[in-house]
């Protein structure tokens, strides 16, 4: 009787101990988050990957380079000169694993369609939520285009997490529509800040 009561209680403690042990790996992983990776594209130059991957960084510590790939064979659109996005995210997604999510920087035009226009062209795409998405600077003004180009890219990757368009005008999420409104927004909003903390995302203020 003695010796079922032991392994009895035995039972219990290992029972109890697995249980703890996996709680606390699941803890470790929301803890840690999921890993950025900065997949660019061989048109685009190092410096530019460089630009956008600082300010990144800024928001969220956990990001790798990757070495620079050529584009899909199926995401030339030869007709218009163009890459199709949805065909680059498809592309990136398949080659991403658990917990990382990947952008693709392009300085290429891409395009994707939009309600009856077949090919419509677009400074980036990022499904909601998702496991990549793509920038690109080709329609971005010169002047500053570094600086827009990193909004671009902080747009897309807020969509991977789940975040969808925001209202205010002056947030990184607004919808462009059609347009290159960039210049006007400075930040995440409180709104989207407060998401994206929950998904480890650092922010000096909120």
């Amino acid at each position: 009787m003695k010796n079922n009561s032991f392994a009895y209680l035995l039972f219990l403690f290992l029972m109890f101990s697995c249980s703890e042990k996996q709680k606390t790996v699941k803890q470790q992983e929301q803890q840690e988050g999921i890993t950025i990776l900065i997949q660019p594209f061989r048109d685009i130059s190092s410096e530019k990957v460089g630009k956008v991957t600082e300010g990144i960084r800024k928001v969220y510590p956990n990001v790798k380079v990757l070495d620079a790939i050529d584009f899909p064979g199926n995401a030339y659109y030869k007709e218009r000169n163009r890459y199709r996005a949805d065909s680059i995210i498809k592309f990136l997604s398949a080659k991403t694993k658990e917990n990382f999510v990947t952008i693709g920087l392009t300085s290429k035009d891409i395009s994707v369609t939009k309600g009856n226009v077949k090919d419509f062209g677009v400074m980036g795409l990022g499904y909601r939520p998702g496991k990549a998405c793509v920038a690109s600077n080709f329609r971005l003004s010169k002047k500053n285009s570094d600086e827009q180009f990193y909004k671009i890219a902080i747009h897309e990757l807020g969509h991977t997490q789940g975040l969808p368009h925001c209202p205010e005008k002056m947030c990184f999420m607004r919808d462009a529509e059609g347009k290159n409104p960039t210049n006007e927004e400075t930040d995440f909003c409180k709104k989207c800040k407060t998401f994206l903390i929950s998904k480890n995302w650092k922010f000096s203020s909120i």
